[in-house]
């Protein structure tokens, strides 16, 4: 198991952010959280990242204790995300961006960095070009591309397909399918619940805090409940 998290609670001050989540990653999965605006899928992130603290209960990267280490240790440990809002530096170009996530090994891996563009010839043809003047898709293979810099184990994808064309959705699942593929476990927090169940071997979907239901993407895509609260069924 490469991510294992026990009762996990965070607070918003007096707020309760996760209520006592348990959740797991298999080496070599997509696993996926849906669920409505404010259920807590982006805290759950942040917390497995390092930027939201911990009240309660236990998060273990590889069979390590990180509750409580550095973000940046995290990373350097193989655990990387892509945020929500994809975070990319407009005045730097598409290779300063990505070079950016590379230095947590001390300098950006040439071979990495030609690996991303092979990935996203997009990018390759737009290495030179600002970080701001690309369409929104654009930028959010520069984000993904950045986190794949830092060699993730667990790539953290958090709503990569929010505000994109449908074309773009379509091409950063392929992507996400395609980065897996390559070897890289995958938890992908995502509003197009359709789309993450249709990639994910494993989905658990949170309402206000808590896990309500989890099982194969298959399983829930069969769901009528899901269906009828996520997929536009009912």
């Amino acid at each position: 198991m490469l991510l294992e998290i026990t009762g996990l609670k965070v607070n918003y001050g007096k707020i309760a952010g996760l209520r006592g989540i348990d959740l797991s990653v298999n080496t070599g999965e997509i696993v996926t959280l849906i669920g409505a605006n404010g259920a807590g899928k982006t805290t759950t992130l942040k917390t497995i990242s390092g930027l939201r603290s911990v009240a309660e209960g236990r998060i273990l990267f590889d069979g390590s204790d990180i509750t409580h280490m550095p973000g940046h240790k995290r990373v350097a440990a193989g655990l990387c995300q892509a945020p929500e809002g994809r975070g990319v530096f407009p005045g730097m170009t598409v290779t300063e961006n990505l070079a950016m996530g590379g230095y947590v090994h001390g300098k950006p891996d040439a071979d990495e960095l030609e690996r991303v563009f092979t990935l996203f010839p997009r990018l390759a043809e737009r290495r030179s070009q600002q970080g701001g003047t690309l369409s929104g898709g654009e930028q959010q293979m520069l984000a993904i591309g950045r986190a794949l810099m830092a060699k993730p184990r667990l790539l953290l994808l958090d709503e990569p397909s929010m505000g994109l064309a449908p074309q773009f959705i379509a091409l950063i699942f392929q992507i996400i399918a395609e980065i897996n593929e390559a070897g890289i476990t995958v938890l992908l927090v995502e509003q197009n619940a359709a789309q993450a169940l249709s990639v994910a071997d494993r989905a658990y979907v949170l309402e206000t805090g808590r896990i309500v239901r989890t099982g194969t993407g298959k399983e829930l895509l069969g769901d009528e409940s899901v269906v009828a609260a996520y997929l536009g069924g009912g």
